[in-house]
């Protein structure tokens, strides 16, 4: 099984808290001493795992990023959720919240995938969609800008998103988009039962066949200057408007 590697003191923590046992090593800067590295060091130890002590140089190469933070990690991929079928039969199987999925129509910056699977995970989506011919996969980049949530929330790449949605439509979920034309605001729709929020990439937008086959197109209001929102930030915008809902009715 080839390893991964993770990078940043976030993305390692969280693995080191759900899955210390996947962590073949820890390579740490030996010129970084604060309290914040100390600490860390002494969870690795705890865990009893290789602690390997290198230079920025070797960190650098090992990311593939100089942004590492001084913490690299050589780990094995966690399994992955095989289907959204699967993520949605345990969602409904839990009888806790409605299904909200996250579907991304043509983000391929590693930046913005990280942003918004680090936002999907603090709104409580159970999943984050979108199509392999589209979209980043996950790296080593997307990891260490979801802080974490590249362990927690599960991405799925699928072969068609049209049909994806289409098969969440018979699973009861309302499929709603995001457009700036939209005549509807994301505040007249409601989102607290079983849904999906599509966005697509910042500029182009969704493409025509999962613009068709949403439900309902909604935008985001826009009181300032600019036109759109970054998609990670209206990711973020749409899922906690969906989880204030949720919280409304079941209070």
């Amino acid at each position: 099984m080839a390893h991964r590697i993770l990078f940043g003191f976030h993305a390692v923590t969280v693995r080191l808290k759900t899955a210390p046992t996947s962590i073949h090593e820890v390579h740490v800067d030996t010129t970084r001493r604060d309290a914040r590295m100390r600490g860390f060091v002494e969870r690795v130890k705890e865990a009893g795992l290789r602690l390997i002590d290198s230079d920025d140089t070797r960190l650098s190469k090992l990311a593939g990023n100089p942004r590492h933070q001084g913490v690299v990690a050589r780990v094995d991929p966690l399994p992955a959720t095989h289907s959204l079928d699967e993520v949605l039969e345990g969602v409904e199987a839990a009888r806790e919240d409605p299904p909200l999925v996250l579907a991304l129509d043509g983000v391929t910056d590693p930046h913005n995938l990280g942003a918004c699977l680090r936002v999907a995970d603090g709104a409580g989506a159970h999943a984050v969609i979108a199509p392999k011919d589209h979209a980043v996969g996950l790296n080593a980049t997307v990891a260490k800008v979801a802080s974490g949530a590249a362990e927690t929330v599960p991405y799925l790449m699928v072969t068609n998103l049209a049909r994806s949605l289409n098969e969440m439509k018979e699973r009861g979920l309302r499929i709603i988009g995001t457009s700036d034309d939209a005549e509807a605001t994301l505040y007249d729709v409601d989102l607290s039962g079983p849904v999906a929020l599509v966005l697509g990439a910042e500029g182009k937008g969704m493409r025509q066949l999962t613009r068709t086959t949403c439900d309902q197109l909604v935008s985001i209001p826009m009181a300032g200057a600019v036109e759109s929102l970054n998609v990670s930030v209206a990711a973020g915008v749409c899922l906690y408007e969906a989880r204030r809902q949720r919280r409304a009715r079941s209070t």
